[in-house]
């Protein structure tokens, strides 16, 4: 099984890293950064990053700004572009520009222990760009700012020198990070984010059709095989996957990944670094957004229906148009009330009391007693029944019980199955007589029982008041 040599992996990286602790000072330099500052590691280890590189001016802020923003947040922080001299060998100042992206690297408690700074000198390129104006990879330097985010992302280093503290800071990164070997593509190295991934599984001397046998018909080996071969990286994103979890079941993911060839001092493909991230979250919002866009879109076309249907019915049921605008309005508000009590329970449904409480609410909760189980109604029947109730309490306020300050109203409901069985009982206010022609809520109330809810109504007109018993069947019952 191949060993990892995280200080030779840092060593060996093409462009200049260094590592610097909570103050400031370098505890780790590599060899691209002492060539890139002209300074030995034996010269800055151990010293403040401004007393190397004094700088009192607005360069000197915005580093010492973006090294402390990462101290500070825990968040990595790049400065795109900034022109800081540093001394030459001969001591005198030296006109240089940089790229630089700095990166936390946390410690066992979770705080932010050391700053990696990775740096470009763009200082060729600068000249060349405003001298000839030449796209961004005519230069070697220019090439080395293209290559800056695969080298930050797979040289998160620790500051520390020893190989388990460079492993750390590796296995610790945000995104999934692997290390395949040979043909088989062995694992030799796989981060906390990579074995969280596939659930804890033993991958480190296995090859990825053993670790992960789910895999080997959907087509990712056959990825490893080919960037292999051609010695070109390959990547997708939110590509599906099927992983098997500890359960034995499978279960999609999508991730972001990348398969970087490892090139051996020959020129030969020796391995495949991978990194990625798992989307699995992302891609489940996005899709869970259009589904409520849809649903959204529904609900618009069936309210819009409903709206209209009362406004036809009023209007023919009420023709004097200042009657009409009364009982068109007070429809439309009690429409209203359940879509509020809809919305704040997400539209996945909403409790029976909850919808008799929102309709009866006006006049007067003293007057009103409400006795029942729990029922929890689907969105479209608290619609129906919040309509239906609606016109009952209407009727009740102008002609029946509620019409009169003696008068009470009771509902008792029960559940049998997916049966309710309800009753709204009305004493105490007029008597009730039977209508003599039949208006628009005496139909309301009939289709909405027995086409909406699958059951049926039924009035008795009585010297103590009007008493209605709905049995209507409730899918969202519980």
């Amino acid at each position: 099984m191949h060993r990892i040599d995280f200080n030779a992996l840092f060593e060996v990286l093409p462009s200049p890293h260094n590592i610097l602790d909570r103050e400031l000072r370098f505890v780790a330099v590599n060899s691209a950064y002492e060539r890139a500052t002209g300074r030995s590691r034996e010269e800055l280890i151990g010293r403040g990053m401004f007393e190397a590189f004094p700088n009192p001016g607005e360069a000197g802020r915005r580093l010492n700004e973006s090294l402390n923003k990462v101290l500070q947040t825990g968040e990595p922080d790049t400065l795109a572009f900034i022109h800081y001299e540093i001394p030459g060998p001969d001591g005198q100042m030296q006109d240089r520009y940089w790229t630089a992206v700095h990166t936390p690297i946390m410690g066992q408690d979770g705080a932010v222990e050391f700053v990696l700074q990775n740096t470009v000198d763009v200082t060729d390129w600068q000249k060349a760009q405003a001298a000839a104006a030449l796209p961004l990879g005519a230069t070697p330097v220019g090439t080395a700012l293209l290559q800056r985010a695969q080298e930050a992302e797979r040289a998160q280093v620790s500051a520390v020198q020893s190989g388990e503290e460079f492993q750390r800071l590796f296995r610790q990164a945000p995104g999934f990070i692997a290390v395949l070997t040979g043909p088989e593509h062995t694992f030799t190295f796989a981060n906390d984010a990579y074995l969280k991934l596939i659930g804890g599984r033993q991958a480190v001397g296995r090859t990825v059709a053993q670790v992960l046998p789910e895999v080997v018909g959907q087509g990712f080996i056959d990825l490893l095989k080919q960037v292999q071969s051609s010695g070109e990286p390959i990547g997708m994103t939110a590509a599906p996957i099927l992983l098997e979890g500890k359960d034995g079941a499978l279960r999609q993911r999508f991730v972001d990944f990348t398969y970087q060839p490892i090139f051996d001092g020959k020129g030969g493909v020796s391995g495949i670094f991978v990194q990625g991230a798992d989307r699995t979250n992302e891609v489940r919002a996005a899709e869970r957004q259009k589904l409520l866009v849809d649903e959204l879109n529904h609900r618009v076309k069936n309210s819009l229906a409903t709206v209209q249907s009362i406004a036809a019915q009023t209007l023919r049921s009420t023709p004097d148009p200042a009657a009409f605008r009364e009982a068109f309005e007070a429809r439309i508000m009690a429409l209203s009330t359940v879509h509020n009590l809809l919305t704040g329970a997400g539209w996945v449904g909403a409790d029976l009391r909850g919808v008799l409480e929102g309709e009866l609410s006006p006049h007067g909760a003293e007057r009103v007693s409400l006795e029942g189980p729990k029922v929890e109604l689907s969105a479209q029947e608290a619609l129906s029944l919040a309509m239906l109730f609606h016109e009952l309490a209407t009727n009740a306020a102008k002609y029946g019980a509620l019409s009169t300050a003696e008068g009470r109203l009771a509902v008792r409901w029960a559940l049998e199955g997916e049966r309710l069985m309800l009753s709204w009982t009305e004493r105490g206010g007029p008597a009730a007589t039977t209508p003599t022609r039949r208006g628009f809520g005496s139909r309301l109330i009939e289709r909405t029982a027995s086409h909406e809810l699958g059951g049926r109504a039924t009035a008795r007109y009585e010297p103590e008041g009007l008493r209605l018993d709905l049995d209507v069947t409730v899918g969202g019952a519980g």
